[in-house]
C-alpha cells in the first residue's frame, strides 16, 4: 500500500515479497556502521525482520518503516519512516538506503514525505537518532528542520548516539 509520493519516489508498505531486498540492505556495509547489524543472513530472518518490525508497526501504530521505491522503475532503493521504539517517549525517523543511491538528494525527500506524514497523522514531536560520526546524516536533519538536542544511549550494549528533535 502507497503511503507517500514525492515526485522522484513512492513510499509504501513492506512486505514480505521485500525479504531479499531487506537481506541486501541490513548487510550492506553503510547499514552496518551507521545503524548496526541487525544479525538477518537468510531470507528467512529478513521475512522475519519485516513482519515483526514494519507490518507490526502498522497493525499496532498505524505507521512504520516504508520501502523507497522509484517511481520511475519501482525500484526499491532503502526504506524510511517513522518508529516507537520502547526506549523513547517520542515517534523516531529512521531512514537507510543503498549506497549507491547516496548523496542525490533521496533521503531528504523520502524522510520529509515520512515527516509530512507523521504530521498528517497527528504525531506532535518527531525525533532522530544518529550515529555521532554520522555526519552526512546529521547534515540531513539539520536541513529537515531537527537540531541536536542531546546524547543518549538507548541500551547498554549500544554506542552512544544523538538526539535531534
Amino acid at each position: 500500500m502507497q503511503v507517500a509520493r514525492t515526485p522522484r519516489l513512492i513510499l509504501r508498505q513492506l512486505t514480505a515479497a521485500d525479504a531479499s531486498f531487506i537481506l541486501v540492505l541490513l548487510n550492506s556495509q553503510g547499514f552496518i556502521e551507521n545503524i548496526g547489524d541487525k544479525g538477518v543472513r537468510t531470507l528467512a530472518q529478513a521475512r522475519s525482520y519485516i513482519t515483526d518490525g514494519p507490518m507490526k508497526s502498522y497493525a499496532e501504530c498505524g505507521f512504520g518503516l516504508y520501502a523507497v521505491v522509484l517511481a520511475n522503475n519501482g525500484f526499491c532503493i532503502g526504506v524510511c519512516g517513522l518508529i516507537k521504539r520502547p526506549q523513547l517517549n517520542d515517534v523516531d525517523i529512521g531512514y537507510a538506503l543503498l549506497p549507491q543511491y547516496w548523496g542525490q538528494g533521496y533521503t531528504f525527500e523520502a524522510a520529509k514525505a515520512s515527516l509530512d506524514l507523521g504530521k498528517r497523522l497527528g504525531i506532535k514531536r518527531i525525533v532522530a537518532i544518529v550515529n555521532s560520526q554520522n555526519s552526512a546524516s546529521k547534515a540531513l536533519l539539520n536541513k529537515l528542520g531537527l537540531h541536536f538536542e542531546q546524547c543518549l544511549q538507548l541500551s547498554p550494549d549500544d554506542a552512544p548516539a544523538e538526539l535531534f528533535s
